[in-house]
């Protein structure tokens, strides 16, 4: 517990650093950060992937997310030239591209193939084709979950830039990024830590035993019921600091709306912890790695964020347009 409570400190401590950095001298401090949470945990994963059978170029699984990061940058940089639409699918097609060389280049060393499956005893019905299909496919998995869901964080980070696609942007002064990236990093973290308290404090029926037997009904209430608390206490906050409070009033985001979100994010957290539960189960590990004492992988700390940048995503744009 020791060692789990000084990890979740230091990793406070580096986060806020980052938002420090990033108003102050560059976003492309949290840019990085970002990068290496998505490096780490593509690797996990497909190492994860690996431990179920489901093979894998590992390394290439870990690289992509620095290709992600390159093409979101570059998107958000030429905002005037390319639409924030038009970058996703730049980078959905990135990833096709990925897929297609990544199993030419398979067929290319079948022997090498050939030997890999012979050292793995694979099923001798398996052609050297179809392992090549595999093996590439589920590469090209790991370059969805977690690399892109993670990505669209740098898109919520460079949100202010996206003045051409989204000209209303102007009116938030340069705290629309601010405000997103807020809510995007409390919500786990009050879902995950309250969750936890309140399924200590009252016990109770459990969540789903055969993905994940320490979690209950009670501290998955508790988690949601706090996260929306805290986050409108957040937002009371915000709303006390004048330039924050002025581009919430120019964005029309009120208390209904923060109750919302923080309601809906919180399930989807839980989701994502689950999911990479799941996995974990499947693979037959505890942990997804061992870099940060107390806690396993990078993947078992912010496996609750990997799907709520989507969602957050959705929700401020569809908010730039209705305004």
């Amino acid at each position: 517990m020791k060692k789990r409570i000084l990890t979740s400190v230091e990793i406070a401590l580096v986060i806020v650093l980052a938002f420090v950095l990033r108003q102050t001298v560059s976003a492309y401090f949290f840019d990085a950060v970002i990068l290496f949470v998505s490096v780490m945990a593509a690797y996990e994963t497909a190492r994860l992937f690996t431990k179920m059978g489901k093979y894998n170029y590992t390394y290439i699984a870990a690289a992509f997310p620095v290709v992600l990061m390159i093409s979101n940058l570059v998107g958000l940089a030429f905002d005037k030239s390319l639409s924030l639409s038009f970058t996703l699918v730049i980078d959905v097609a990135l990833m096709i591209i990925a897929f297609g060389i990544i199993f030419l280049a398979g067929l290319c060393s079948r022997r090498k193939l050939f030997n890999e499956m012979k050292i793995r005893k694979m099923d001798r019905s398996m052609t050297t084709t179809k392992y090549a299909f595999n093996k590439a496919f589920n590469t090209a998995v790991a370059f969805i979950y977690p690399a892109f869901l993670l990505s669209l964080l740098s898109v919520l980070n460079h949100i202010d830039s996206l003045s051409t696609t989204f000209p209303s942007v102007a009116k938030f002064g340069g705290y629309l990024s601010l405000i997103a990236l807020v809510f995007t990093i409390l919500i786990p973290v009050f879902t995950d830590t309250f969750a936890y308290f309140t399924g200590s404090l009252f016990g109770g029926k459990k969540l789903m035993p055969s993905v994940s037997p320490n979690k209950t009904i009670s501290g998955s209430i508790g988690g949601i019921v706090w996260c929306v608390v805290l986050s409108i206490c957040t937002y009371l906050i915000l709303n006390a600091i004048t330039p924050i409070s002025n581009a919430m009033a120019a964005a029309g985001l009120e208390i209904w709306h923060i109750a919302i979100i923080s309601l809906l994010g919180s399930v989807i957290c839980q989701a994502g912890d689950l999911f990479e539960s799941f996995l974990k189960r499947k693979a037959g590990v505890k942990d997804s790695g061992k870099i940060l004492a107390g806690h396993g992988g990078i993947l078992d700390r912010f496996d609750s964020y990997i799907f709520l940048p989507a969602f957050l995503l959705i929700f401020f744009v569809i908010m730039l347009v209705v305004i």
